[in-house]
């Protein structure tokens, strides 16, 4: 299988971690809950792990960009999901600016390869 390819699929899982890991900082209550907070840096350590291997065949610039903008969008969905947290139009209006960003550079970027 194509390398680039792979590495964008090790860069999707760092990014579910990183969300996993967020989820599990919520749940944590501020670090008051020991097993949710162990979970958080766990899931956090796992993100920047699986991150710098993607590294290994992506550009640092774009990589952080696609981890970072879908670590936001797909946490913000969660909370409105998951937690109840509003849904304003502007709000989803930028989730969508971002998760078009990251298709672009994704697309670009794969693109080249």
């Amino acid at each position: 299988m194509n390398t680039i390819f792979m590495a964008w699929i090790v860069l999707g899982i760092s990014v579910m971690s990183e969300v996993a890991g967020t989820i599990a900082l919520r749940q944590s209550a501020g670090f008051t809950r020991i097993g949710p907070a162990l979970l958080a840096g766990l899931f956090y350590i796992a993100a920047v792990w699986l991150m710098a291997i993607a590294l290994r065949q992506l550009e640092m610039g774009i990589t952080y960009a696609v981890w970072a903008a879908s670590g936001t969008a797909i946490t913000a969905l969660v909370g409105i999901a998951v937690f109840q947290e509003q849904a304003s139009l502007q709000k989803l209006t930028g989730i969508a600016i971002i998760l078009v960003g990251v298709l672009v550079l994704s697309i670009e970027r794969t693109g080249d390869a």
